[in-house]
């Protein structure tokens, strides 16, 4: 590949020396991967800076630099000996984007593509649209939380959003794989970090927006916070979001975008009507009436109002794709998302299902939401990670002693701290209220208690893990996964049926 490809997709950049000619094998901005022919783009994070690396990669034969500073006496004696191009630019993390999308050949002009955005939701709405699209026979890959699906593999996520690379290159594997659309879940910090940057979406998507990721690494304030979810607003051509959403005005300063409203309010595109919940053998869901641009019914098995929300959000958007009610209700009912309110069948006399709540705020909305269907006892499983805030497990001890009846406290992700130490935190937490307790250190044994000692129209929540495969323990992650671990126990067959 010639570089005069790549900066074709720039929209500024000065070449230092070199020239537009220059061929080049690969590009990377990890330097690890670079080696002779290769082109490098050094990126500025919270704790390295790429540009240190540029000696290394020059002295490993890379043939193009694209940087932000000026090079170094060092580098320019390198440049000189080598003959190599060195490119600068106002903001690599906006070039890596541009620099990206033209190295894959821009495969996202190959897709539809939805972006979600959003405090909550996000997750779920990306696997019911991505479900309601497959009914539909339209090919369809997925990026988020949990995992990228391309069509060939399941890739197992670090990020929600991830570096702008791997969004195009994941993109050129599902373009490759004979995927007609994407559905992602885009970030706040990844539209601060400019990993979506210069992408046209289809479709752009708000769920809605609570104070979250304020701090010193991630967001200065509510206001930017807010300010970053908009951006997306600003790079789609259709924007679908929650009317019923306080904070919507926040989000669609400056947009750019047509909009189309949902929720509950009679001014939305498309409204949810006579919402109304069920328990069934087991089974919790919701039930409600579509109308406006699309009418239809929905019946889902996921538990609360936030799913009405997130149901609403998959509609809006698959009618773009589909004209059909019927083929979106039968997409709807079977929708399963790992590690979110995910529903077990254990018995049909009472309820289990494993959920990711991980804070005060998310559990206490699930466990509130759970009170909803009137359980004859709602038991709460659940641990707090160690090596962070300790103000967590205070205030989930707390919500769950408030809201649960009973609450089994467990061992989560302990990393370098001892069990026995969190849970005695989490303990502190449960007594500031007056619920039942019993603390079980070894999560199999507490699932098994949970089990066990389940009573008809008992709803038990085994929260923290979520979609997490393995548990933490001393800088090593063990497998240990709660479904296998709720199978062991069904298998012993100690529990009502």
């Amino acid at each position: 590949m010639t570089l005069k490809k790549l900066l074709d997709s720039l929209e500024s950049y000065t070449m230092v020396s070199g020239n537009e000619d220059q061929e080049f094998r690969n590009f990377h901005y990890d330097s690890r991967k670079i080696s002779s022919g290769d082109a490098f783009l050094a990126l500025t994070g919270t704790k390295s800076d790429g540009h240190r690396y540029i000696p290394d990669v020059l002295k490993a034969g890379a043939r193009v630099i694209f940087a932000e500073k000026e090079p170094t006496d060092e580098v320019k004696a390198l440049l000189e000996s080598s003959g190599a191009a060195y490119i600068t630019t106002p903001d690599n993390r906006k070039a890596l984007s541009l620099l990206s999308a033209a190295y894959f050949d821009h495969p996202a002009k190959s897709l539809k593509t939805i972006a979600v955005t959003g405090t909550k939701g996000k997750t779920t709405s990306t696997y019911m649209i991505k479900a309601i699209l497959e009914n539909a026979g339209i090919k369809t890959g997925l990026i988020g939380t949990i995992e990228t699906l391309t069509g060939s593999e399941s890739i197992p996520s670090a990020n929600t959003t991830p570096e702008s690379y791997k969004v195009q290159e994941y993109f050129r594997k599902m373009v490759d794989n004979g995927m007609q659309a994407v559905v992602m879940e885009v970030s706040s910090q990844a539209l601060k970090l400019s990993r979506v940057y210069g992408i046209d979406f289809d479709i752009g998507v708000f769920t809605n927006l609570s104070p979250d990721h304020i701090g010193p690494l991630e967001h200065a304030s509510f206001e930017e916070y807010a300010h970053c979810k908009g951006m997306l607003f600003r790079q789609c051509r259709v924007g679908i979001v929650n009317a019923d959403d306080e904070n919507l005005p926040l989000i669609l300063d400056g947009h750019t975008c047509d909009i189309e409203t949902f929720g509950f309010s009679e001014k939305c595109d498309i409204r949810a009507q006579d919402a109304r919940l069920y328990n069934e053998d087991g089974k919790l869901g919701v039930r409600f009436n579509v109308s406006g641009l699309i009418n239809m019914k929905a019946d889902v098995d996921i538990p609360g109002k936030f799913t009405v929300y997130n149901s609403l959000t998959a509609i809006s958007v698959c009618r773009h794709f589909t004209s059909d009610p019927d083929l979106i209700e039968k997409a709807l009912i079977g929708i399963r998302v790992k590690g979110r309110v995910e529903l077990m069948n254990v018995s049909p006399k009472f309820t289990l299902m494993i959920d990711y709540a991980h804070n005060a705020m998310s559990l206490e909305s699930l466990l509130t939401t759970l009170r909803e269907y009137s359980p004859e006892r709602l038991v709460c499983l659940f641990g707090c990670g160690g090596n962070r805030s300790r103000d967590r497990r205070f205030e989930m001890g707390e919500i769950s002693s408030k809201l649960a009846d009973l609450t089994i406290v467990t061992s989560d992700n302990p990393r370098f701290e001892k069990p026995e130490d969190i849970i005695a935190d989490i303990i502190t937490g449960v007594k500031k209220a007056d619920g039942k307790y019993v603390t079980i250190p070894d999560r199999k044994e507490a699932i098994r208690y949970a089990i066990e000692n389940a009573r008809e129209g008992d709803v038990i929540v085994l929260a923290g893990k979520g979609h997490e495969d393995y548990q933490e323990i001393n800088g090593v992650k063990h497998h240990m996964d709660e479904r296998e671990l709720v199978m062991d126990v069904i298998k012993d067959g100690n529990f009502i049926k």
